[in-house]
């Protein structure tokens, strides 16, 4: 691994049934930068996310992970790497019996040992982070819009301090406004902390905006990786219709339009 690469995937092969999603896929994702994954439909952009997790298992390949191959690890070291990232699934994923003060501390009650009092005050400091008001705490995902719930799931993410979050289709369902505040909210969170961001989205604004690097999916493997720069001058139809099409050139001329005053 290079010194900066914290997840390394290589000859990657997933598949369900008969179908094969990924084959030869390889990926290295960077400490500290904002990595968006995309692709057409069906091309397993969340697959491959929670394959990364550990939630869907590889047939072929290897996942190194902070320096550790996932097949090698213990139990405990497995446990032990968990705490290093916070997820955020589609739509918050959020206990619907819980609130969200409840939410955020599901993590902390499964890592660590805290008093309710210390958890209670992790809880409100994460709602605050995000750009919640103290009193959705005590709500319940069913009261709350749905920008309010991915920034509830969001905090649940941030509950340990990961070091890195993955994030799928964040800004999904989100009117433009509320799509543009949460890519702000990630941007800076991401500055603040320091962290490193593992993105699935299909939100070109959400390219343009905060990611440094973008990694392609297409026939089964990640097809280019790099930044937006690299993407505009890729021959490649899907790519090209995609970052050059009527929603590409509008990103792309909000990106470089002047700053409201």
């Amino acid at each position: 691994m290079t010194d900066d690469t914290i997840i390394r995937v290589r000859d990657l092969k997933t598949q369900f049934g008969d179908q094969v999603v990924h084959e030869h896929l390889d990926l290295d994702i960077h400490s500290g930068e904002v990595l968006g994954i995309v692709g057409g439909s069906g091309t397993g952009k969340s697959v491959l996310l929670r394959t990364i997790l550990g939630l869907n298992h590889a047939v072929e390949g290897s996942i190194e992970i902070f320096g550790k191959l996932r097949s090698e690890m213990t139990p405990e070291e497995e446990h032990a790497v968990e705490r290093r990232w916070g997820v955020l699934f589609q739509d918050g994923a959020l206990f619907s019996s819980l609130t969200v003060a409840q939410n955020i501390q599901v993590p902390l009650k499964e890592h660590l040992k805290l008093s309710q009092t210390l958890m209670d005050e992790i809880a409100a400091l994460k709602i605050a982070l995000v750009g919640l008001p103290a009193e959705a705490g005590p709500k319940f995902p069913s009261e709350l819009s749905g920008g309010m719930r991915k920034r509830a799931g969001l905090a649940r993410a941030l509950a340990l301090d990961p070091e890195i979050v993955f994030l799928d289709e964040p800004t999904a369902g989100l009117d433009p406004i509320g799509a543009s505040a949460f890519d702000d909210l990630i941007k800076n969170l991401q500055a603040t902390l320091g962290l490193t961001v593992f993105m699935v989205t299909h939100d070109l604004d959400s390219l343009y905006a905060i990611c440094d690097r973008i990694a392609v999916l297409a026939h089964k493997k990640v097809l280019v990786t790099g930044p937006i720069s690299e993407m505009l001058k890729q021959e490649e139809p899907w790519i090209k219709e995609y970052f050059h099409g009527p929603r590409g050139r509008a990103a792309m001329a909000a990106k470089s339009a002047p700053p409201r005053s």
